[in-house]
């Protein structure tokens, strides 16, 4: 019974995964907000907004933490195993140390994106960044162009910034490593 549920689980996961990671985010904001609503539910833009990314960049963190675990020699699991480490701490103290480092450049790229994908939930009515621009844009038409380069200019120097750090903690995680 056990192994049923287990593979149900994974059945189940695998599905969220593929779904969320092969639609449009956009997409999955008009369908999460208008369906909830359409279903008699009660949700505003903000919690729906927050439940796209969660669920959109949930997908993409599971298989990047699939990916680094997988990544990681099978020997050391069987070496921790041989020593008498149970699985649990196997994967904690050895597997999961070992495949951070490999996760972690894709962890912050996946923040960089999922903070550059908020623009899309603007769809459901988020007044976001790129939402205020659109405002801004629509009572201003002789700036326009200037409101889309400012626009442009606050997600280029909050990704850069973001990237620098990026590149700081893979220096810091990847000691030891060739």
């Amino acid at each position: 019974f056990k192994k049923i549920i287990i593979k149900l689980v994974k059945i189940i996961f695998a599905v969220y995964v593929e779904v969320f990671r092969d639609t449009p985010m956009i997409v999955q904001a008009m369908v999460i907000y208008y369906g909830i609503r359409l279903a008699g539910g009660s949700i505003s833009p903000i919690p729906a907004g927050i439940l796209v990314t969660f669920l959109n960049t949930g997908a993409y963190m599971a298989e990047i933490i699939r990916g680094g675990i997988e990544a990681v020699d099978k020997g050391q699991m069987e070496a921790a195993r041989s020593l008498g480490l149970p699985y649990g701490k196997a994967m904690g103290k050895i597997i999961l140390t070992q495949a951070f480092r490999t996760m972690m450049p894709s962890i912050i790229n996946q923040f960089i994106i999922s903070m550059k994908d908020t623009s899309l939930i603007s769809i459901i009515g988020i007044r976001e960044l790129t939402q205020n621009g659109k405002i801004i844009a629509a009572n201003s038409a002789s700036l326009v162009m200037a409101i889309w380069v400012a626009v442009a200019l606050y997600y280029l120097v909050i990704c850069t910034i973001l990237s620098r750090i990026a590149v700081i903690v893979e220096r810091k995680v990847s000691y030891g490593k060739q």
